[in-house]
């Protein structure tokens, strides 16, 4: 069976995930180096480099949001049959819009907090939301990560003032429920351990996410076994039923023993103090294997490929 060359690590990109991907970039290629030739390419635009050889390499995407975890990277590398790590185009693409991520789920029998999507060009009455939603509410964009440009209201004036600030792209605005956060790595189609986040805020947001000591995290997180199967099973049949492959990451919030999706991550953060190793680190998998894992599908694609077209 034939191998690629070398592994193409894409990070980096234009989006305001940037240095997020940066850092993934970096500990992604360092630990795959222990077992493969590598090559960072860091992208300041939104083009792919010329000078990939499908036929020589395969890619690793480390990119977050725009661009890089919507679909459309990957697109440009089916069109140039690039064999990349991760969920194709028509699979990253779903993940990325919770509002259809969220459907999919009640097609599953499986609970999210209770929503309105609208345009940011055409915004509802705060009153509306409040009505249908109650007081305490979460407006997040439909298409972001890193909990970017998430916002908690509490009250109609503060509602108000976020609404205001809103004036392009796509929005949902959930009902806010309190309880335990929750996330869970899945490694070709399998679940792996939950983890629990805390904030010192109580609230997960881009800060708690990435500033040092701001959040606590419990790994694997203390719950009765039939809650966890429950997650578990819920985290496998969305990432089957999205058309997901080779890895993911899902994020749950846990009220009582009912568990809420929130959204699943197609390219989660991969620095070595990510949610996703942390996840692995409760089946056994130390960084430098986890990595090996993350690429192993698609060595296989690649060499099954070579085998398709020699037979």
């Amino acid at each position: 069976m034939s191998s690629p060359d070398k592994i193409i690590v894409i990070y980096g990109g234009v989006g305001p995930e940037r240095d997020v991907s940066l850092r993934s970039g970096i500990s992604i290629s360092n630990a795959l180096e222990n077992s493969y030739c590598v090559e960072r390419v860091r992208l300041d635009c939104t083009q792919l480099p010329k000078s990939i050889d499908p036929e020589r390499v395969i890619v690793f995407p480390a990119l977050h949001g725009s661009f890089g975890e919507d679909g459309t990277l990957q697109k440009a590398m089916e069109n140039l049959g690039i064999i990349y790590c991760g969920s194709d185009s028509s699979a990253s693409g779903l993940c990325m819009n919770k509002y259809a991520t969220k459907k999919v789920a009640h097609k599953l029998g499986l609970m999210t907090p209770k929503g309105i999507y609208f345009s940011g060009q055409k915004i509802p009455p705060a009153d509306k939301f409040i009505e249908e939603l109650g007081q305490s509410l979460v407006v997040k964009p439909n298409n972001m990560g890193s909990s970017i440009g998430l916002y908690l209201t509490d009250h109609r004036s503060e509602l108000g003032v976020t609404l205001s600030q809103i004036n392009e792209g796509n929005w949902i605005v959930e009902e806010r429920i309190d309880g335990r956060e929750l996330t869970v790595g899945i490694l070709n189609g399998k679940a792996l351990g939950i983890v629990e986040v805390t904030s010192q805020t109580g609230v997960y947001d881009y800060s708690a996410k990435y500033t040092q000591g701001a959040s606590n995290y419990i790994y694997p997180a203390k719950l009765d076994y039939t809650v966890s199967r429950r997650i578990k099973e819920a985290a496998e049949q969305l990432f089957s039923k999205c058309g997901c492959r080779d890895f993911a990451r899902i994020d749950f919030i846990l009220d009582g023993s009912n568990p809420y999706l929130l959204e699943i991550n197609s390219l989660p953060g991969l620095t070595e103090t990510s949610l996703l190793p942390k996840s692995a680190s409760c089946e056994g998998y130390n960084f430098n294997q986890l990595a090996v894992e993350l690429v192993s599908s698609a060595l296989n694609r690649f060499s099954m490929r070579d085998l398709k077209a020699i037979n």
